[in-house]
Formats: C-alpha cells, sequence, structure tokens
C-alpha cells in the first residue's frame, strides 16, 4: 500500500509533521496526551488473519460465478483447438504465471494489499475479462466482416475493438478498488500492483488460446510462440494496465481536481494506444516491424515503468519515516526499528534477523511488524490529505494500530 504526501521537501534533515492538517494534529494530541500513554483501542486490529463468514460466502458465490465463466472460456478455446491442443496451452500458460506473480508482489514492498483483494484482480484478470473480451471481439468482428470482408473485420478486431474491450476489462476491478476501497487503493504503487495482477490473469487466459492454436501446428510452432509470448513479452499485457493503474493512483495522490479528473483518463488512453499500437505491428507490420517496435517501444517503455515503480517506492519509504518519527520521539519505537522500518533493505535485514533468531514464528511476527506500521503511517498520511469523511473515528483506528503494535513489540523484544 502506498498511502503517500503529494509534495516532500528533500532538502529537510528530518521528516517534519507541520504539514499535517489540523485533524491530524488533534488526533495525534488527543492519542498521546496523558503523558505520551496510548488510550485503550475501542476497535481490534488482529495480528493474526481472521476470516469472515460473510466475506467467505460471497468470495464463494463470486467463485462459482468466475468457475462458470472460465469454463465457458475454456470450453469455446477447446471448440477452436481441441482438446489435446488445449491441454498442452492450458499447461504452457500456467507454469509461468506464478513467478510473474512472485515478481509482481515484490514491488508492494511496504505495505502488503490484502490478499483477497489481490486474488480478485487476478481472478477478474483471468476470468471475467476474457469472457466479455471474447463476446465483444468477436461481435465487433463479424460487424466489420459483413459490412467489409473478413480479413479486414480481424484486422479491426485486432488493432481497434482489442485494446478498447480488453483494457476496459482489465481496468473495471481497478476502478471498483479506486471508489469503494479508498484505504487499500490510493497510490501509484497499488495501481500498478493490482493492473498487473488483473493483467496477468488475463494473458495467462488469452495464451491458453494462443498456445493451443500454435500447438496444432506443430511443436515449432508452439515453441515459437512459447519464446515470443512468454520471453519476449510476458510483460506486454500489465504494461499497457499499468498505465491506467498509475492513472488511478496519481489522482488518488493527487489534491488537484484537474489531476483527480484527468491522470485515469489519460493513463487508460495511454494503455489502449499502446495495446493498440503492439498489436498493429503484428497485423500490419509482420515480422520486422513488429520486432523493430519491440525494440524501440516496449524495452523503453519497460524501463520507464521500473523508473517510475523505483520513485514510488522512494516516496512510500519517506511517508513511512515521515509519519513514524512522532513514535520514535516518543520511545514508541527504537531507534533501530525506526530506520528498519523506513526503508526496503531494513525490513529485508529485520526479517531475516528475527527468523534467525526465532524461527518461522519470529519472522511472522517482524513481518506483521512492519505491515501494522506500515498501515499506521499511511493511516496518518490519509488523514493528513483530508481522504476520510468527516464522521470517520480516525482515533480509535490510530488508537488500534498502536494497541495492535505494542503487542508485537512485546513478542519481538522478548517482554
Amino acid at each position: 500500500m502506498d498511502h503517500r504526501c503529494n509534495v516532500l521537501d528533500r532538502r529537510r534533515t528530518r521528516p517534519d509533521l507541520r504539514p499535517l492538517k489540523a485533524t491530524t494534529v488533534a488526533v495525534l494530541s488527543l492519542v498521546y496526551s496523558a503523558g505520551m500513554s496510548t488510550p485503550q483501542p475501542t476497535i481490534v486490529i488482529r495480528t493474526t488473519p481472521r476470516v469472515s463468514a460473510i466475506r467467505l460466502v460471497l468470495a464463494i458465490f463470486a467463485g462459482l460465478i468466475a468457475l462458470f465463466l472460465g469454463l465457458l472460456v475454456l470450453l469455446l478455446i477447446g471448440i477452436e483447438t481441441g482438446p489435446i491442443a488445449l491441454l498442452l496451452g492450458l499447461l504452457t500458460a500456467t507454469i509461468p504465471v506464478p513467478i510473474y506473480i512472485t515478481l509482481v508482489l515484490w514491488v508492494d514492498r511496504y505495505e502488503a494489499e490484502p490478499l483477497w483483494m489481490l486474488a480478485t484482480a487476478f481472478g477478474w484478470g483471468a476470468l471475467f475479462a476474457p469472457f466479455f473480451a471474447f463476446l465483444f471481439n468477436s461481435i465487433s468482428a463479424l460487424i466489420i466482416s459483413a459490412l467489409a470482408n473478413a480479413q479486414a473485420g480481424e484486422a479491426f478486431a485486432a488493432v481497434v475493438s482489442a485494446p478498447i474491450v480488453e483494457e476496459t476489462g482489465k481496468a473495471f476491478i481497478l476502478f471498483i478498488f479506486f471508489l469503494w476501497k479508498k484505504d487499500e487503493f490510493d497510490g501509484v504503487i497499488d495501481g500498478i500492483v493490482y493492473a498487473s495482477l488483473s493483467a496477468l490473469g488475463f494473458a495467462m487466459t488469452e495464451n491458453i488460446l494462443y498456445y493451443g492454436r500454435a500447438a496444432g501446428g506443430g511443436a515449432d510452432a508452439l515453441t515459437i510462440t512459447i519464446v515470443i509470448r512468454g520471453f519476449f513479452a510476458p510483460f506486454s499485457h500489465p504494461l499497457f494496465t499499468s498505465l491506467t493503474g498509475i492513472g488511478l493512483g496519481l489522482a488518488r495522490q493527487s489534491t488537484n481536481l484537474a489531476v483527480k479528473i484527468l491522470a485515469p483518463i489519460a493513463g487508460f488512453m495511454m494503455a489502449v494506444f499502446m495495446h493498440s499500437l503492439w498489436n498493429g505491428s503484428a497485423v500490419f507490420g509482420g515480422g520486422p516491424i513488429f520486432f523493430l517496435l519491440y525494440i524501440l517501444v516496449m524495452i523503453p517503455a519497460f524501463i520507464i515503468m521500473l523508473v517510475v515503480i523505483g520513485f514510488s517506492l522512494r516516496r512510500e519509504g519517506r511517508v513511512v519515516r515521515e509519519h513514524l518519527v512522532i513514535d520514535l520521539e516518543r520511545g514508541f519505537l527504537t531507534a533501530d526499528e525506526y530506520k528498519e522500518l523506513g526503508s526496503i533493505l531494513g525490513r529485508m535485514g529485520s526479517s531475516y534477523s528475527a527468523f534467525s533468531r526465532s524461527g518461522v514464528k519470529g519472522w511472522r511476527a517482524r513481518r506483521r511488524f512492519n505491515q501494522l506500521a506500515s498501515e499506521l503511517a499511511f493511516h496518518r498520511n490519509r488523514v493528513a490529505r483530508g481522504v476520510y469523511a468527516a464522521d470517520a473515528d480516525v482515533l480509535s483506528q490510530e488508537t488500534a494500530y498502536l494497541h495492535a503494535l505494542q503487542g508485537l513489540i512485546n513478542e519481538l523484544r522478548g517482554r
């Protein structure tokens, strides 16, 4: 998670709480009044996961719908490719997915997103979005084929319809999260992570079709397709959809109304444009143009995406340091704990040290401590930016975080 400030002065020698709004100052003064003690919480933040029965029922219901749509998509692919080719496509498309997912999740270093939201993003991209993309792309191809010819229909579906329909389908879950889960989506890293998982799910299902088709042409055709799609362009879909995610993340971070409105629109339009350019190079240009575009456009775009991720992670680190400095000053956190929480290497090192001393139990406790400390920092950042509604009980949330952190601190320090 990345509940971050928009403007931070790099010339500061240490974090400054002066930019915080009056509501934040009031909350902190209440929490740390009476000798800087922490009041007892009125709500509880659990340090171990707990499954809600209602969420479990809703998840099962959504899962059944997703399973139905997924089986329907596989049935349609199987009708086109045949059962053996379908199984080969399914196998070759799914094997590398855990590696891709691990790389994406590694990006989210400061505050990991809820597992159910990550799974929902991937499931949406793998099951829901391909169904609607297949439906609308097929309809558009049939319409253009009837008006012109079959070749024109296929080209229109690939270059015009697919970029619009597929980017809309993959990004739909991002807008759902953006609008209804403000506390779990309020920055660029969030947008990239959710977008990448949705896109990886979509790419996996799409690859089942492409690999299945290629398998029907023999081992050589399948190998070439796997090399092109699995080696050269495994992150093409995540790259496109992440542009929409970045736009939404910038909108959440900014207090400028124009940015809030225009950034998501610009991000989505860039995603569609890049997708269309990518497909068009294959449809109209053939091999040479395709590889030229890959070298001149896709590789630089991927490098720029890595740079964006790097700057966004640096910003998250500054947010953590700025909004936890008060806990350092009042003695709630030690200097070492504060330093470790404010950097990626520090967090990794502290987790490794906890594992060395106390095994898996200590490692889990330290990771949970890092997570809750980040959530507290980003909670304060959201309060500072006025994200919460006026009637939101931010004091109780703050107190609950501190109480949960105190329990983990006692465990980690051996009290």
